[in-house]
């Protein structure tokens, strides 16, 4: 007996962004998977296919958003079901990667907890991750299987080369962002759009979270449209002081471009009262609408993650998507 096998590509969406996920199945041009998702009284989370993934290559989409650990756990939950009901192959696909900061030992007796997130996905049964701009690229290392690493940088390039005009100045909020800067600079250049690069000296007291304060440019900004350029946007305190900072420094216009829009706390005030012309995110995270400023605008991250999934499901290469720069 000769048995041809047919690849089948299944997509499942948890509770943590179905916006994305919906926009990624559509560009797929395949359905959401019916899957049960419901929290029991006490917390605990259910999860139930509702159809056969024997045999499929299941893709299981979850941004690791707040509540961020029930929102891992739920994955964690689906991916579990996944393997015990015979699935081929689980891809976890993770625009946000949770705790993706705590990627060392900053100090004595603290965890890793980067790492920690990773073997738990291994441990249920993810056999590739799917992420979108970690924190640190090292993050991939965690893993002992493929981590396709994405990033947004081409999307956002191409919608501010639209919207800049001038001299235009790439600025890191710090001086770790140095290589994120010239990513963004050598993606503009596509555009014909040519930048100088600068960044912002900060102090961050010792043993605090959330807290830093931009204390000088090193950089031509004077005159200048300045672009400040990171990962996230947290609790935005770094962003906009070095907002302000840029302004008295004698910027011309300022504006502020990030993949990952967390905006905890304090973050929508300050971003609203911060010398911003244009804050620019995609929605990798869930962004409500009381957090929509007047000044922000959200691109959308599914047609790169679409490409990614096909090829990924294809066989091909996720970098020529790229052009290589997504390591």
């Amino acid at each position: 007996m000769e048995l041809v096998t047919k690849k089948k590509l299944m997509l499942f969406a948890g509770r943590g962004n179905r916006e994305l996920s919906e926009e990624i199945a559509t560009s797929l041009k395949v359905p959401l998977g019916e899957v049960v998702l419901s929290t029991f009284a006490n917390g605990e989370i259910y999860c139930r296919f509702s159809e056969s993934i024997r045999g499929a290559d299941v893709f299981i989409v979850q941004s690791h958003c707040e509540p961020i650990n029930d929102r891992i756990w739920e994955q964690l939950i689906m991916i579990d079901a996944a393997k015990r009901a015979s699935a081929k192959r689980i891809t976890a696909v993770v625009p946000f990667y949770g705790y993706a900061r705590q990627d060392r030992k900053a100090e004595g007796r603290e965890p890793i907890t980067a790492r920690l997130v990773a073997d738990v996905l291994t441990v249920a049964g993810c056999d590739r991750v799917v992420t979108v701009d970690l924190h640190t690229g090292q993050i991939q290392g965690f893993f002992d299987y493929p981590v396709d690493h994405l990033t947004a940088v081409p999307i956002l390039a191409e919608y501010l080369a639209e919207r800049i005009d001038g001299e235009v100045t790439i600025v890191s909020p710090d001086a770790g962002g140095g290589k994120l800067a010239r990513r963004y600079a050598q993606a503009l250049s596509h555009h014909e759009v040519d930048c100088d690069l600068a960044f912002i000296d900060k102090r961050r007291p010792r043993g605090t979270h959330n807290v830093a304060e931009a204390t000088e440019v090193v950089g031509e900004v004077d005159g200048r449209t300045c672009v400040l350029v990171d990962d996230m946007i947290d609790t935005a305190g770094t962003i906009a002081s070095a907002a302000n900072l840029l302004v008295d420094r004698g910027a011309a216009d300022v504006f502020v471009v990030a993949t990952h829009g967390v905006l905890s706390g304090p973050a929508v005030e300050r971003l609203r009262d911060a010398p911003i012309r244009e804050l620019v995110l995609t929605n990798t995270l869930p962004i409500s609408e009381e957090k929509r400023i007047p000044n922000l605008r959200v691109l959308s991250i599914a047609p790169i993650i679409a490409d990614a999934l096909d090829a990924v499901f294809e066989d091909t290469s996720v970098s020529e998507i790229f052009r290589g720069d997504n390591v």
